[in-house]
Formats: structure tokens, C-alpha cells, sequence
């Protein structure tokens, strides 16, 4: 029997049937400040399309794209795979019991590591030494 994830000593299946209110008092500090003071309206039209879809009782959920990196990923986000923007493209997550209570921005990075490659010919002052192969 695969192991389930419990966040805060509940079940995923607790969690989406909480009222709004006592998931709230379960966040850490600064995200039960942040949804204390209400969401955003971006927040509130994302929140209310993935309803929609649920409601309109498709097995596949369609992705959904968002810029909304600072939203808290609510229990009734789980499953749905959203594509997140990162600056540059949106980055398709599929979100997982463990996220929540995280920020969707956590998962899609917004930069890259940096490689740098071997020095060729003219990329400095240099190069005009080094041996051809």
C-alpha cells in the first residue's frame, strides 16, 4: 500500500472537503495573512475556470495558463496541470498533494544555470594564442 501524504494530519480528500476557513487556519503564517486578506482578482477568475472544468465533469482537464505565480496552491488545485509563466514560456506543472500550500512562482524557475563554453577563435584577445585543433 503506497504511502499518503498528509499535510497538517489531513488527507487530501479532508483537505477539498474543508470549508475555505479552517484550510486557512491550517497555512503558515505569512500564506493564511495572504488568503485573511482576500485574493486578488486573478486569483479568484483562475480559481473559478478550474471550477468550471470540474464541474463541467471532463476526465482530462485541459491546461490552463496562468502569470499568477504569487497564488497559494489550494487542495482543490490537485491533479490540474497549469501552464505557469516563467518570464519567457509557461512551464507546464502538474500539481501534486505535496504543493500545497506552496506558491505556484516555486515551481518554475525563472532563470537558468549559466554554462559557459570553451573560448573560440575571437572571443577575446587571447584566443589569437590558443592552437588550433
Amino acid at each position: 500500500m503506497p504511502k499518503q501524504y498528509l499535510y497538517r494530519g489531513y488527507t487530501v480528500e479532508q483537505l477539498q472537503q474543508m470549508s475555505m476557513d479552517d484550510f486557512i487556519r491550517l497555512l503558515p503564517s505569512k500564506s493564511r495573512r495572504k488568503m485573511l486578506r482576500g485574493l486578488p482578482t486573478e486569483h479568484r477568475n483562475l480559481l473559478e475556470a478550474l471550477r468550471m472544468l470540474r464541474r463541467a465533469g471532463s476526465t482530462r482537464v485541459p491546461l490552463l495558463k496562468t502569470h499568477n505565480r504569487d497564488m497559494i496552491i489550494l487542495p482543490e488545485m490537485v491533479g490540474v496541470t497549469l501552464g505557469i509563466h516563467n518570464g519567457k514560456e509557461f512551464v507546464n506543472v502538474e500539481i501534486k498533494p505535496e504543493m500545497v500550500g506552496h506558491i505556484l512562482g516555486e515551481f518554475t524557475p525563472t532563470s537558468k544555470k549559466v554554462m559557459h563554453g570553451n573560448p573560440g577563435i575571437g572571443a577575446s584577445r587571447s584566443s589569437m594564442y590558443v592552437p588550433l585543433k
